[in-house]
């Protein structure tokens, strides 16, 4: 029974090893950034609001082939409960009114939304060392909007939508395929519309704040953010500067 159990002790031993060989040094990964010249200043700024400085950084993430989906951002919801979920989304629309996507008025985002229409959205895009972070709150776009939006998608994707209780459980992917079926026999010929589902649309985010980053080599990361002002706030023209159309913004430690 002894020689057993040192023989399992050896052989746990030599198994952690091999485990300890093969992880990956997670702490030890890093990325090189921008150099010491290359960094974000104020004056650097294209508009002295945040639509027109996102325009500006959105147009040139659209330039890389390198990023494959430039509008995709990570929208930040709250439960009733107080537990924040996060999920990817695809912008589909901006200017200064706000920012906008589409998704199912049944899915769990959505339901959060309903009850809490405080959100966040990110930006991350590697290539360019840049993130955007969105503040705001939601408000649902207009029917005539998202129908608009609806018909300009390829047909299959109007039928997924069609087909998805997104959220929903499903005893398996086959009832997906099935409801798919049933909906391409349908619509799948010339001149026949799909019906918007009067469960899906669209929302616009209305940000109270948004911070634009870029990382450095040094890590001295810029982060340059705008916010509305708040009641008895005055910008001093050097930690708080006075921006257009009621904005203000201002340098944060990295």
């Amino acid at each position: 029974m002894g020689r057993f159990l040192a023989r399992t002790f050896v052989l746990f031993l030599s198994e952690t090893r091999s485990v300890r060989k093969m992880s990956i040094d997670i702490g030890g990964m890093r990325i090189k950034y921008k150099d010491k010249d290359e960094t974000f200043l104020e004056k650097h700024l294209v508009s002295k609001e945040p639509f027109g400085q996102f325009k500006a950084w959105f147009e040139e993430a659209c330039t890389k082939k390198e990023i494959l989906e430039p509008n995709a951002m990570c929208l930040a919801t709250v439960s009733p409960q107080g537990f924040p979920s996060a999920r990817f989304v695809l912008l589909k629309g901006y200017g200064k009114e706000g920012f906008k996507f589409f998704t199912n008025y049944g899915s769990r985002k959505a339901r959060e939304m309903d009850l809490n229409p405080n959100v966040a959205a990110t930006f991350y895009w590697e290539v360019l060392n840049r993130s955007i972070r969105i503040e705001g709150q939601v408000d649902k776009l207009s029917e005539e909007e998202s129908v608009t939006y609806f018909h300009s998608r390829p047909v299959p994707s109007q039928i997924a939508a069609c087909a998805s209780h997104q959220s929903t459980p499903i005893e398996s992917r086959d009832v997906l395929q099935e409801r798919e079926s049933v909906l391409e026999a349908q619509y799948l010929v010339p001149e026949k519309e799909v019906p918007k589902p009067s469960y899906w649309g669209g929302y616009i985010i209305r940000p109270q704040a948004v911070e634009f980053w870029q990382g450095q080599r040094d890590r001295l990361h810029d982060r340059i953010k705008f916010r509305k002002l708040n009641v008895g706030e005055q910008p001093d023209g050097k930690l708080l500067h006075e921006g257009e159309d009621g904005w203000v913004y201002e340098r944060l430690s990295p």
